[in-house]
């Protein structure tokens, strides 16, 4: 019996130091989507297939996009050519994205705004409707990081 105490102990003992761990400081849903670059790498549908990014329904969301921590935002597509600018955020809870696509004049050419589905740092995902009075047929629009440069 006193064999088994002193084993229970020393393996209390020896555990205790993989006890410990390092948490990192927990980032907010905008900086967290500001902390990279995003590619779109991939489409779902309602049923979770994969769609082809050259798909009409998902092909206008297709491309790179850089959040920066002032609010603002490019967005090019995969050959690099110019998508679209403006402003960003996203909701408190991390449940809706917001943008605000604007001209080279700053002038408001459309506002959408997405259901957030993921947001991790290693996946953003979208949802779209392509009719907004039905949300039993959607896509989802699946980014991850990428190290690709933002072109000028």
């Amino acid at each position: 019996m006193v064999f088994c105490m002193t084993i229970g102990t020393l393996l209390t003992i020896s555990c205790s130091k993989d006890d410990e761990t390092t948490v990192e400081p927990q980032l907010t849903p905008s900086e967290v989507l500001a902390s990279t670059a995003w590619e779109t790498t991939n489409a779902k549908n309602n049923n979770g297939e994969d769609v082809v990014l050259t798909d009409a329904n998902v092909s206008n969301f297709v491309g790179f996009a850089y959040f920066k921590s002032d609010g603002t935002f490019t967005m090019f597509n995969l050959d690099d050519s110019p998508k679209m600018q403006g402003d960003w955020s996203v909701s408190a809870d991390g449940k809706t994205r917001t943008i605000v696509a604007k001209n080279a004049a700053g002038e408001t050419l459309f506002t959408r705004v997405v259901d957030i589905t993921v947001l991790t740092k290693d996946e953003f995902t979208y949802r779209i409707y392509p009719n907004n009075d039905d949300k039993t047929v959607y896509f989802d629009i699946i980014h991850t990081p990428t190290t690709h440069v933002e072109p000028n």
